[in-house]
């Protein structure tokens, strides 16, 4: 599926957005990822981060590090931003984001997730405080549109595949 949607960024520009679901990360098909953001469950609940620098609650990510894959860099900001390890990830999809410097191109993913120990500190710094929510009540958290709600919808039909997969093995 193909969503084409606006987002308005922090600098108040109206930027084009072209979202495609994906299977896996083959269907990236080589295209150089520069974030990635991931719908975490731990058990029944999402995890929130708030991050304190740009005054919102969102999802955990952040910036693909040099020479790390969108896989590994979810798996890193999940840890950093709430402190919990991703026991099972699956892609749902990327998003181009067509700026005015060029075009960003973001992954999204859905994860279970497990905590180490309690939440203290991101080492960035960005992040102050996480939650653990309702996945019906995300939008009082975040809200991106027609894109979000097909990704929320997607990741919790996915969450329940991986769920089962688990309990089945």
């Amino acid at each position: 599926m193909e969503i084409k949607s606006i987002l308005i960024n922090r600098s108040g520009q109206t930027l084009e957005v072209t979202y495609r679901d994906i299977e896996s990360e083959k269907g990236l098909g080589g295209k150089k990822i520069s974030a990635v953001h991931a719908y975490c469950f731990y058990q029944d609940k999402m995890v929130v981060v708030y991050a304190a620098d740009k005054g919102y609650w969102t999802l955990p990510g952040g910036s693909v590090e040099e020479g790390e894959s969108p896989r590994d860099a979810t798996r890193r900001e999940v840890k950093e931003e709430s402190n919990m390890r991703v026991i099972k990830q699956h892609f749902l999809g990327y998003q181009d984001i067509f700026e005015p410097a060029g075009i960003m191109a973001q992954t999204r993913s859905v994860c279970l997730v497990e905590p180490y120990g309690d939440f203290v500190a991101d080492p960035d710094g960005d992040i102050t405080e996480i939650k653990l929510i309702d996945p019906r009540n995300y939008k009082q958290y975040f809200d991106w549109g027609i894109i979000g709600d097909h990704l929320m919808k997607r990741a919790l039909e996915i969450k329940a595949q991986m769920d089962f997969e688990t309990s089945a093995s």
